[in-house]
């Protein structure tokens, strides 16, 4: 293999001729052969539209002459588009901060630049990866903006498939609403529902998250770009900040802002803390409607049956026929992962020190990685069983009749506790409750019509 060779300030490395990456990244390959997981695409993107932002404004603020700007903005913009992804290499687990996978983005940039400026790989007079490339930055304000930026484009993925999977509980909350069931408390038979009503309230859960996760994703729009190494700004022009915020606004197409205090956007990882744990909010509620989806459709023959999953695949290897619902499951595990996830991240957002948080690089996969599996978990559930979810009405129909709960209507016309003879005379006869009561002459065939109407049991009201 053929090398050139790059020098820091702790000696001399042999680095592929043909790579992208320079001696820091070199040796964060040495050092980090933990995971062999590597920075999530939209981490990378919104690293490279902040060194493209950067030549772009400093060459505005007369700091970066005008051929290199154009080289690295060139360069950036190849990577936006999807080249040389793969030279992106640096472990998940790396240097704390996230100094290795900064300098890896702008050794790529810089190599580029060099090449499309008429130069070989590793020239780094042509353009440099630290004074040029990250001129005005340091990883200390480059990599929380990137987090933020990140997070907000994957939070509008998530935010239109949690859009689509509330419209599709509403829709099956309207196609339902007709369909009456026995309600279940403490899993045992408690009053008559509508099933429509059970979805509808499915759909208003998953709207209210979203809204949630929406207001908490808000906060990362306050940037702490041109904070430098602790917040003081040193080694950026005066204009440099307000100039980024409006550049980078344009080109990520959200509107941002500067931070109201640079300290504090450098120290703490709140926002990145209050978004991941509106995600994980929103994981714990779909792993209780995934779980009442699985009971509700559980059977076929032995169980409650009251909802007909599609079938997507067979559920057994020695079974046959068997189906299982899958889709609910994978949403489930996907959930508990997105919970794993969170409790990193709020670890680490704890562990920062003074001016800097170090654990950053964990945060910033982690809370993307949340962000993006959850998002398309639910995308997969929606289109393969939430919309071919049919309901078993005349097994609904059948479990709210036979529900000793029913006798609740009784309370206004016999009070609590006779109320509850009935009941216990229901469970242990095996006469009808409508028997039971034409034997003790409480009430004529007509009442007893009245009064246990199901379906006017599920809205407010005192049937007589």
């Amino acid at each position: 293999m053929k090398t050139r060779i790059e020098s820091d300030s702790l000696g001399k490395r042999a680095i592929p001729k043909d790579a992208y990456y320079g001696i820091q990244t070199h040796r964060a390959l040495e050092n980090f052969p933990i995971s062999g997981q590597k920075p999530k695409p939209a981490y990378v993107e919104a690293t490279v539209h902040i060194k493209k932002a950067a030549a772009i404004v400093n060459h505005k603020l007369g700091v970066l002459d005008g051929r290199k700007s154009r080289a690295i903005v060139r360069a950036s913009d190849e990577i936006l588009r999807g080249k040389l992804r793969e030279w992106f290499l640096v472990d998940v687990y790396q240097a704390g901060a996230g100094t290795s996978h900064n300098m890896n983005t702008n050794e790529v940039i810089a190599n580029r630049a060099i090449e499309i400026l008429g130069g070989e790989k590793g020239d780094y007079s042509t353009v440099h990866p630290n004074d040029h490339v990250n001129m005005s930055q340091s990883t200390n304000d480059v990599c929380p903006t990137a987090i933020r930026i990140a997070s907000l484009t994957l939070t509008e993925k998530l935010s239109e498939s949690l859009k689509q999977l509330e419209m599709e509980f509403k829709l099956k909350g309207k196609q339902f609403n007709h369909i009456v069931k026995s309600g279940r408390t403490h899993l045992q038979d408690a009053v008559p529902v509508r099933l429509g009503q059970e979805f509808r309230a499915y759909g208003v859960n998953i709207q209210k998250h979203r809204a949630a996760i929406c207001a908490a994703a808000d906060s990362c729009k306050e940037l702490g770009i041109g904070g430098t190494a602790t917040g003081t700004g040193l080694n950026s022009h005066p204009k440099y900040r307000g100039l980024m915020i409006n550049q980078l606004s344009k080109q990520v197409g959200i509107r941002f802002a500067k931070a109201d205090d640079y300290f504090e956007a450098m120290q703490s990882l709140r926002p990145m803390v209050a978004l991941s744990g509106a995600v994980r909010n929103l994981a714990q509620d779909l792993i209780r409607i995934a779980n009442d989806i699985r009971l509700l459709a559980s059977g076929p023959k032995t169980g409650l049956a009251e909802l007909n999953l599609p079938a997507v695949q067979p559920g057994s290897s020695i079974m046959p026929g068997k189906v299982n619902p899958v889709m609910a499951e994978m949403l489930t595990m996907v959930c508990f992962q997105v919970i794993g996830y969170d409790t990193t991240v709020l670890l680490a957002a704890q562990a920062g020190q003074l001016e800097l948080n170090v654990m950053m690089p964990v945060v910033a996969f982690d809370l993307l990685q949340e962000i993006e599996i959850l998002s398309n978990a639910i995308t997969a559930f929606t289109k393969l069983c939430l919309r071919g979810i049919t309901a078993n009405e005349k097994r609904g129909k059948m479990y709210a009749e036979a529900s000793m709960s029913i006798v609740t209507v009784l309370n206004p016309h016999l009070g609590y506790a006779k109320a509850g003879e009935i009941a216990k005379e229901y469970l242990k006869s095996g006469k009808s409750i409508r028997e039971i009561l034409l034997e003790r002459h409480l009430f004529t065939e007509k009442q007893i019509d009245t009064i246990f109407d199901l379906r006017a049991m599920t809205e407010p009201g005192i049937r007589k």
